[in-house]
């Protein structure tokens, strides 16, 4: 199977290709890497592509092509850079891309690999939360299969029986590193301590959404768009030990939860292997050793995040694309010391208001475009870049 890895440098992408790594080499999958396209991360994506050989390799930051180019000269390796070249390596004909680039920028090289017909392991929850009808229609025309690689949409995937009978998902949220924190101490959280996850390991932005509960946020609406349903039928509570990953319940009054282990290996192989299953090296569930599982509701007046993604769920595809935007570029600012941790969703909540409730002319009608939700995401980095600046 030939397997091209968007965003391999990152903390999706090293998992990925841990879990081609060690099913290979248990003999029980022959995966071939075709592509791997870095970011900025230039002597990582050297070690990875001297370690498994593929026919092509991008760096997205030109800055650094020279680095790579002259590290991988002795080996018959492509070696190009830039968006451009991004994009194209995604439409390579392979049988799977692992769409694993965070954020916004990774909307167009994902497309990319829907209109070549390739089948979609989607580890990018933003460019279904800004994109998702336009994407799945796409999908439908090409011939691709978006497959969730995210942990609760992956669940939600393993746990579905065909039946049609669904009356609810509810996903799981950690309750990141703030989760029995006071609202005094969430104000003045600090960068670092926003980023220290204490289940997951993860990059940073999704460190920062999930310290926010943007995260569960977005995968509310990537659900949404996922399995078509609305977001009334989709609830939340905080499972601080991130054993059941999702559940479904069904019109008989059954519940179907998958569990396993805090590991991103998991969903990650079973993208892979649909329909089948590949082997992993995750640490096996012990029930009796872990005793307990706890859950809660999630606070909405210390995480406002939920509440504002279901009213941009309500509002459709320009409404979610603005949530991920605002959210987007807000958490950027955070990151650099430009506003607070409240600030965050502030943000979100102001961008929403002036794109919905004042019917701004700024913004296009609808989103039916690729090219639709760029702008808005464009208009929105000028929102809350004002806002900054006040």
């Amino acid at each position: 199977m030939k397997v091209t890895i968007l965003g391999s440098t990152g903390s999706i992408g090293v998992s990925t290709l841990d879990v081609i790594s060690y099913a290979n080499s248990a003999g029980d999958q022959a995966f071939e890497i075709d592509a791997l396209i870095g970011g900025r991360n230039a002597s990582l994506l050297i070690e990875q592509a001297k370690t498994f050989r593929p026919n092509t390799v991008v760096i997205q930051d030109e800055n650094q092509f020279s680095t790579v180019k002259s590290a991988l000269a002795d080996l018959d390796i492509e070696v190009t850079s830039g968006d451009a070249a991004v994009i194209e390596a995604a439409s390579r004909p392979v049988d799977k891309v692992m769409a694993s680039i965070s954020g916004t920028c990774g909307l167009l090289p994902t497309m990319a690999a829907i209109d070549a017909g390739t089948d979609v392991l989607l580890a990018n929850k933003e460019t279904m939360v800004c994109a998702g009808p336009i994407m799945k229609a796409r999908a439908v025309k090409s011939g691709s299969k978006i497959i969730p690689v995210d942990s609760e949409h992956n669940a939600i995937l393993q746990c579905l029986d065909g039946s049609q009978k669904v009356e609810q998902f509810t996903l799981t949220a950690s309750g990141g590193p703030f989760r029995d924190a006071s609202l005094d101490l969430i104000r003045a959280a600090t960068p670092e301590q926003a980023l220290a996850h204490p289940n997951w390991a993860m990059g940073a932005k999704n460190s920062l959404d999930s310290a926010t509960m943007m995260n569960k946020g977005l995968e509310l609406i990537e659900a949404v768009y996922l399995f078509d349903i609305p977001q009334s039928q989709i609830d939340v509570l905080v499972h601080p030990q991130s054993i059941i990953h999702s559940m479904v319940a069904y019109a008989d009054g059954s519940v179907i939860a998958q569990m396993g282990t805090p590991d991103m290996k998991t969903p990650i192989a079973y993208a892979l292997g649909l329909p089948g299953r590949v082997p992993t090296d995750v640490k096996r569930l012990n029930l009796a050793e872990l005793a307990r599982l706890d859950f809660r509701m999630p606070d909405d007046e210390r995480f406002p995040a939920l509440k504002l993604a279901r009213q941009a769920s309500d509002a459709g595809l320009i409404g979610t694309c603005v949530f991920n935007a605002a959210n987007e570029y807000a958490g950027k600012a955070f990151l650099n010391g430009e506003c607070g941790f409240l600030d965050i969703s502030a943000h979100v909540e102001y961008s929403l208001h002036r794109a919905l409730d004042r019917q701004s002319s700024e913004m296009p009608h609808n989103v039916s475009t690729v090219d639709d939700a760029l702008q808005v995401t464009e208009i929105v980095r000028t929102w809350v870049e004002e806002r900054l600046k006040n």
